[in-house]
């Protein structure tokens, strides 16, 4: 049966850090509470005019050059965000254009914090119906554009970043050697970039959108009572145990909560990529950094890696990848 491998992965953060202390400068918090609650010491923020599809189009790039592949090369690319540009074009089709990929067509998906897990999902599909042969995906999130930085209980969480993987089609399984996606619709726990309908008729109306919240205790019993479950659920159903994965790439929410996930597995922490406590969470963007930073740390070659997304929605899901 076809499948599709991962011929290389990048990623790019921006330049600019922003410590705790910088964050205290602005509003009612501080570096030990920020710490001690998320584990986060420092996150890159997009503070040079770089939106979504900039730090997309950069981490692409950087992907394309570890392959013998041009952009001409490439016949599809999926971007996963939270934060596109805009509502259209597109922020895939920016990227489109910014690579000069003309023979791929493009297209955004947005699953929230899980996205690089439903758009790896994804792009193994097209890969498999032998129609196409090499893509790109890419999670990209410039999540400060939409923080409320007098909410304290949010914005400190979040960080910008991007990365990306090139896949090819290949005559065997390929590296995905399984899934499971949930979705159970709610709109409360978490939303950003809420556009309100019209109530009148006026000369003076004007989209408006809201900026990110969250119910952090809610997400924090979501996330625990739900994903560990999740995890052993989906490891059963093809015959293995938390123990039988090499590597675990959980979605970057904070170090606190991959502690709580990693203990109600039992297994260490070194078999956790983390990068949130330099990044802090980039969103969907966190297991897609996360798989190249391990992928540039180890040889991933005979290797089982699960990656977990969860995310607004509420949604989640694991794939699991045999490298």
């Amino acid at each position: 049966m076809p499948g599709s491998k991962i011929l290389a992965s990048a990623h790019y953060v921006p330049n600019d850090i922003v410590t705790n202390d910088d964050l205290a400068e602005i509003m009612d918090t501080s570096d030990d509470w920020i710490q001690s609650h998320t584990g986060i010491k420092t996150r890159h923020i997009s503070l040079q005019g770089e939106n979504t599809s900039d730090l997309a189009t950069k981490a692409a790039e950087r992907a394309l050059a570890k392959t013998s592949l041009t952009a001409a090369d490439i016949d599809l690319i999926i971007v996963t965000t939270f934060t596109p540009d805009g509502l259209a074009p597109s922020t895939a089709a920016l990227v489109q254009r910014n690579l000069k990929a003309e023979n791929a067509w493009a297209y955004d998906i947005m699953t929230a914090c899980a996205g690089f897990v439903f758009g790896l999902s994804t792009a193994d599909k097209f890969m498999r119906s032998g129609m196409y042969r090499n893509a790109l995906v890419i999670s990209a999130e410039v999540n400060s554009k939409m923080m409320d930085f007098t909410d304290r209980t949010s914005t400190v969480f979040f960080g910008d970043g991007a990365g990306a993987v090139v896949l090819t089609a290949v005559a065997d399984d390929g590296v995905v050697a399984g899934e499971e996606m949930h979705t159970i619709g709610d709109a409360d726990v978490v939303h950003s970039g809420r556009i309100a309908p019209l109530k009148t008729l006026s000369a003076d109306n004007y989209p408006k959108i809201d900026a990110f919240s969250q119910m952090g205790r809610a997400v924090y019993d979501e996330v625990t009572t739900r994903i560990p479950q999740h995890i052993r659920h989906f490891l059963a159903g093809h015959d293995l145990t938390p123990a039988d994965v090499d590597y675990f790439i959980p979605h970057q929410a904070n170090l606190r909560l991959i502690e709580y996930i990693a203990n109600a597995l039992d297994e260490p922490m070194a078999k956790f990529a983390t990068n949130v406590v330099h990044n802090g969470n980039t969103s969907s963007a966190g297991i897609a950094i996360g798989l190249d930073e391990l992928n540039q740390a180890v040889d991933l070659t005979g290797k089982r890696v699960l990656l977990t997304g969860f995310g607004a929605g509420f949604t989640y899901g694991s794939l699991l990848l045999e490298f």
